[in-house]
């Protein structure tokens, strides 16, 4: 078996995109050339170029490979990254000819990943993601793997440095695991936590670069890291918000996703997507600006199909001060928003935003004129914290007035809380949309007995003679003896 020394890698790179008809979904260079940027490469050239499918050596056939090697020995690169998924056989043959660190699509997102990771968390899920992608790229990869431990106190069985390596491999992913598990288990107590409490859960979703995190920062009004590059912000962020008409939410932004995203690193960050399966509503962020925009949109629902999400989502369609495009709300059905217009880096289209998230999250808003009891002061701080109230004022017995907009029967719940008859506050036409319908039968028993209580034993049913009511005092008086 033959061996050889993997060379080390730098900045100075050279891009390599070739056009394969065979493949139904290429990837896009100008997106690969925005992750050479993110991994900090200083790109020196581009290769180019068409195939009706890989070449099983060099990917990119001998004579394109040729033209990479001179490239490399023109411009002293020290990388050379493909926009493609090599095997590791041809990852190995290229390095061999070019004599410098060959890397593909997969193995420069998860240096991404690596230089973004700041959390515990975030830290073990790349590491594992790495280990996994490197399992299947030992075999042949360096010279020492083929010599077995030697020198006093080293010697062992006879067990190679490739066996060792695969072994220390294997132990350190299956401890990553064990402690993946235990970051799961503490989420998990997080969110059932949060559910006992009755605080909805929003994530942010969406492609990287689409502006979450700029959103995010506007939602929370804090200064999360954002900016123009792809996989900005990698940890997931966690804040509780006090929304406008919404009420406390727990804002959740997310890791921004990809085309092709690989595989590890969907396994590796199940546990930080899994906020995505619990929340209550997602938010996808989408890039309105994009020429890409159709395809990102594909690639965030595969993503989502391969963790089984079924949580209702909101497209957001941001960046409108690019586009042009105006605020507004779109509805798949009456009172069920399915996408809003907004600019996060411009403050355009957040009520609107607000005004989708309330319906799809608590129902149809309707206006509702509150007269309050003096004792209500609990109810008063309920609809204070959901920030539903419109206006406020005193009537002519001193009873608090209040114009609300909630869904009916987030009104109904809450009154039912406060141990409220929708009668004893809102005005006869207002309860009425509070009140349960009945059913014609249920009406005529309804009204026999409102008529029962309104006789009150004065009216004789069988007679048209009534009867007025005796005055003690001038009663007869009574023969006691009789």
């Amino acid at each position: 078996m033959e061996y050889f020394e993997r060379h080390s890698g730098g900045e100075r790179a050279i891009i390599v995109h070739l056009d394969i008809r065979q493949i139904q979904d290429p990837d896009d260079l100008s997106e690969f050339e925005l992750l050479a940027d993110s991994a900090g490469a200083d790109r020196l050239a581009l290769v180019t170029g068409s195939r009706s499918r890989p070449d099983a050596k060099y990917f990119v056939g001998s004579g394109k490979a040729e033209e990479i090697a001179e490239l490399v020995r023109e411009h002293d690169a020290d990388i050379v990254l493909f926009n493609h998924s090599l095997s590791p056989s041809q990852e190995r043959n290229i390095e061999t000819l070019v004599k410098c660190r060959v890397l593909d699509r997969t193995g420069l997102i998860l240096d991404i990943f690596a230089q973004r990771a700041r959390t515990y968390e975030g830290k073990l899920q790349v590491e594992l993601a790495q280990l996994n992608h490197l399992s299947t790229r030992l075999v042949r990869g360096w010279t020492h793997l083929e010599r077995q431990k030697g020198g006093i106190g080293l010697r062992g069985p006879g067990e190679t440095q490739l066996e060792t390596d695969r072994r220390l491999l294997q132990t350190r992913v299956n401890q990553l695991k064990n402690k993946l598990d235990k970051v799961k288990q503490t989420r998990a107590q997080g969110r059932a936590k949060r559910q006992k409490s009755d605080v909805p859960t929003i994530s942010l979703v969406g492609y990287t670069n689409a502006g979450k995190s700029t959103l995010f920062n506007r939602l929370v009004d804090e200064n999360i890291y954002a900016a123009d590059q792809l996989f900005a912000t990698l940890d997931p962020t966690l804040r509780r918000l006090d929304w406008q008409g919404v009420g406390r939410v727990v804002l959740v932004d997310t890791v921004g996703f990809v085309r092709h995203l690989p595989h590890e690193l969907v396994e590796s960050f199940h546990a930080t997507l899994e906020e995505t399966l619990e929340a209550d509503l997602l938010l996808h962020v989408i890039d309105s600006s994009s020429e890409d925009m159709h395809e990102q949109i594909q690639a965030v629902k595969d993503v989502l199909a391969e963790i089984d999400n079924d949580v209702p989502v909101l497209n957001v369609y941001n960046k409108i001060d690019i586009t042009g495009e105006p605020a507004h709300i779109g509805y798949a059905t009456e009172g069920k928003p399915n996408r809003v217009y907004v600019s996060s880096k411009d403050n355009l289209g957040m009520e609107e935003l607000t005004l989708a998230v309330q319906q799809l999250l608590t129902g149809t808003l309707t206006t509702f004129d509150l007269t309050l009891p003096y004792d209500a002061g609990q109810l008063k701080n309920t609809l204070y914290e959901l920030g539903v109230i419109q206006a406020e004022s005193y009537d002519e017995t001193g009873h608090e007035c209040l114009t609300i907009r909630l869904p009916s029967d987030r009104l109904k719940q809450i009154l039912g809380q406060a141990n409220l008859s929708p009668l004893d506050v809102l005005p006869l036409a207002q309860a009425s949309l509070l009140m349960p319908t009945l059913e014609p039968f249920e009406q005529a028993i309804s009204a026999e007995q409102a008529a029962g209580d309104g006789d009150n034993g004065f009216k004789n049913t069988d007679s048209q003679e009534t009867h007025e009511p005796v005055d003690i005092d001038d009663a007869p008086a009574t023969d006691s003896s009789s």
